[in-house]
């Protein structure tokens, strides 16, 4: 271990970033469907199912836009707006995370392990209430994350006009292959200076597209989901209409990280809106079936200002880690939170830790990564299985 911060340390971490600069803009958009906003419990709507859709979870270096911009020096430090905010938001998390870095001459790069805890979403991260051990138990941490990830997916593609008519941009989905029908998504790949030598550039995400006053607005989709009434204390279906600051005032309280990295992501892709659904079970104990019960808009500053969501600090705590990991040797390194404590911890690792986790974009037949053998994927899925109870375990605490 080289390091271990304290998040009491970040607390007090400020920093001013001018405002960034678009470099590229990449895929296309759907519009926003309106008849959405008039949703209420009484008119609910199923939700669908978007299986055919592609969604796509890449990380940084297997990223080729961020290969490009890397190779023509645009900037120092590249990282995507999932991994930014996790570390902006990490004195708010409960659950433990890791994160990787790469320090290749004077760049570096954060990275995600594929399947890593970043791509699911967390629920009832920061309530007082324990969810049940089991793994197996659909109200466990693990399941709950699990059903989450797919809850928005679908929630994201099903608000949308769906009529065939898209915003596009400079360039086609840079994950894509020809004839695959992808999920609406725009990455914006923004730079960012943090000091005179030194700019950051993430990839950011927007989801949607509105027509406000003749010029277009950009949105974020994300949903809340309902899992049990018993464990918030909140009947969505009964108060979201007339309670709805009450609604939300549980889910601040028992969701903070995932709201605020929800936030913090819009933020950094410069949308002008977010929308919120509420999405709950048919009934508590079906975890496959849901209705969306209303959805809600919120300017992304304005809603960080209500959950005390400061992005001088965000950017304080990214200035400090970056500045940390810039005084590291070459090589490759794993930022963890602590399972149990409110902490961070550097380690260094091998180089070629977390290869074999690595979906790679397609490479030239000699750099390719071969596939893993069976005791590889055995311990794999080991590691999967400890990951879930660790994550029972914090639960419970």
């Amino acid at each position: 271990m080289l390091d271990q911060i304290p998040f009491s340390t970040f607390s007090k971490l400020s920093f001013s970033v001018p405002e960034p600069e678009d470099l590229l803009i990449c895929g296309a958009l759907e519009y926003y469907d309106r008849s959405f906003d008039r949703i209420t419990p009484k008119n609910e709507r199923r939700l669908e199912r978007f299986k055919n859709r592609n969604f796509f979870k890449v990380t940084t270096t297997d990223d080729p836009v961020i290969r490009r911009l890397a190779n023509e020096d645009k900037a120092t430090v590249f990282a995507t707006d999932t991994i930014l905010s996790t570390l902006m938001c990490a004195p708010r998390s409960v659950y433990s995370w890791d994160i990787v870095i790469q320090r290749v001459g004077n760049k570096l790069f954060f990275d995600k392990r594929d399947g890593s805890q970043l791509d699911l979403l967390s629920v009832h991260e920061t309530s007082q209430e324990p969810l049940p051990e089991a793994k197996d138990d659909i109200n466990s941490a693990y399941s709950l994350s699990v059903e989450a990830a797919y809850i928005n997916q679908n929630f994201s593609q099903q608000v949308l006009v769906r009529d065939g008519n898209k915003v596009s941009f400079d360039e086609p989905n840079p994950f894509a292959n020809e004839g695959d029908e992808v999920a609406s998504v725009a990455y914006r790949y923004r730079r960012w200076k943090l000091d005179n030598d030194m700019h950051l550039v993430a990839r950011c995400e927007v989801q949607s597209v509105v027509d406000v006053n003749n010029q277009k607005s950009f949105l974020t989709l994300n949903a809340l989901n309902e899992f049990d009434p018993k464990y918030s204390g909140v009947d969505w279906r009964q108060k979201l209409e007339t309670q709805r600051g009450a609604v939300l005032a549980t889910e601040l309280k028992n969701n903070a990280n995932k709201l605020a990295k929800w936030t913090a992501q819009a933020i950094l892709a410069n949308a002008d809106l977010m929308k919120l659904g509420y999405v709950s079970r048919v009934h508590p104990r079906d975890h496959f079936n849901h209705v969306i019960l209303g959805v809600v808009g919120y300017k992304p500053r304005d809603f960080a200002a209500q959950i005390n969501l400061n992005t001088a600090n965000m950017w304080g705590i990214v200035k400090s880690i970056v500045d940390l990991c810039m005084k590291l040797n070459e090589g490759k390194y794993v930022l963890v939170k602590d399972p149990s404590k409110p902490q961070v911890r550097i380690y260094e690792v091998p180089a070629d830790a977390f290869e074999n986790d690595y979906v790679e974009e397609p490479l030239p037949e000699e750099e390719q990564v071969q596939p893993p053998t069976e005791d590889a994927e055995d311990g794999e899925a080991n590691g999967t299985t400890n990951d879930v109870e660790d994550k029972e375990i914090e639960a419970q605490n």
